[in-house]
């Protein structure tokens, strides 16, 4: 079994910064993508960025260059830095990871939610 544990989310004023974090324990061989998503009230959960083993990345268009997603191999974490943070970044942020429990064999866990408000 795999656990899953955010931090970071808070309520903080537009133009503000948050970094959230979500460290992995449990059965792990290894880590492959790590990533964060994000669903606001009323709508669909929607990726915002990821990261692969070998340190690749992509972001959702709409927080490109605000937003910086990093990892700690050593702490099986991922980190998602938001700066400038806009009223429509508001939602609750999930991360998502997928981890090789044993050679040939990967699962797909979530985290239990960060809330991140943006006060205009």
């Amino acid at each position: 079994q795999v656990q899953l544990v955010e931090s970071g989310g808070d309520l903080v004023q537009a133009g503000g910064s948050l970094r959230l974090s979500c460290a992995a324990s449990g059965s792990i061989f290894s880590i492959n993508a790590m990533g964060w998503h994000r669903q606001a009230p009323g709508k669909q959960r929607e990726l915002v960025a990821d990261i692969t083993s070998g340190g690749s990345t992509n972001y959702a268009d709409s927080v490109k260059g605000r937003f910086t997603i990093s990892r700690d191999n050593a702490k099986n974490t991922v980190y998602l830095q938001m700066d400038s943070l806009k009223p429509d970044d508001t939602a609750v942020y999930y991360c998502n990871v997928d981890v090789r429990v044993r050679p040939g064999i990967s699962l797909n866990y979530w985290g239990q939610g960060t809330q991140v408000t943006v006060s205009s």
